[in-house]
């Protein structure tokens, strides 16, 4: 079982771990990580590993094993690759994992100034997106909206998280904001992301900045109709063309 740092922690840059295990794919199980493993619409974590006299591997992508309980490096192919029980450095590549975690945060508070279902979403380095159910013949009105959005990260509201029981999700149903991925459950314990102190609570194990000050300005950048009451709304860093 891998410990997940990154679930208290998101802005540890560099930590020791060992290698528990090595697939016949080359890719490296690890006892702790601070690499995310992709999932929940977030890419998974890229970086390199340093181990033994100075050599270093790539690391192009973290994935859950199949049964989830660990946390797998993939490393780029032909490479040298440490091996079972050896002790490496984890290096993540901190300018992508920091774009994702401003985004996966602005993500949030979209959530927030469009209060409908979410159907779907993937959040990106550059562009996020989130889907929505939205009532027949309603609209987004995409300046308002952008207000809405940058007002929220301008108040600096802080981002923290803490854990409820499964039997607690269950009974707060309206915590889920996403209609067709469910947060995991089975392990006793789920965990929510709060910003402020009502602004959102949902649950969520991507990665997030501390406070929404830190995602800096952002802008709706388009709306596209994916069916006769779903919308998909494209978030992008920077200030709209609009506003520019």
């Amino acid at each position: 079982m891998t410990e997940a740092l990154y679930l208290d922690n998101p802005y540890l840059e560099l930590v020791e771990a060992t290698v528990t295990a090595v697939g016949t794919d080359g890719g490296l199980y690890v006892d702790r990580s601070i690499f995310y493993p992709q999932g929940g619409g977030q890419p998974g974590d890229c970086g390199s590993i340093e181990w033994g006299t100075g050599l270093r591997t790539n690391i192009k992508n973290t994935v859950y094993s199949p049964d989830r309980s660990s946390i797998i490096l993939i490393p780029r192919g032909d490479q040298d690759l440490p091996q079972l029980g050896q002790t490496i450095i984890q290096h993540i590549d901190w300018a992508r994992r920091h774009a994702l975690m401003r985004m996966h945060t602005a993500m949030h508070l979209l959530s927030v100034v469009l209060p409908y279902p979410v159907t779907g979403g993937q959040v990106g380095i550059e562009e996020g997106r989130l889907d929505f159910d939205l009532p027949e013949g309603e609209t987004v009105e995409r300046v308002s909206a952008n207000d809405a959005i940058n007002a929220l990260i301008r108040a600096d509201h802080a981002v923290t998280t803490e854990w409820i029981s499964d039997d607690e999700l269950v009974a707060n149903p309206t915590l889920v904001k996403t209609m067709k991925v469910k947060p995991p459950t089975g392990a006793g314990r789920v965990r929510l992301v709060r910003i402020g102190a009502d602004i959102d609570l949902q649950p969520c194990g991507g990665t997030h900045v501390k406070s929404t000050g830190e995602i800096g300005e952002v802008h709706i950048a388009k709306i596209e109709n994916k069916g006769r009451i779903n919308r998909r709304v494209r978030l992008r860093f920077g200030p709209s063309a609009e506003s520019a």
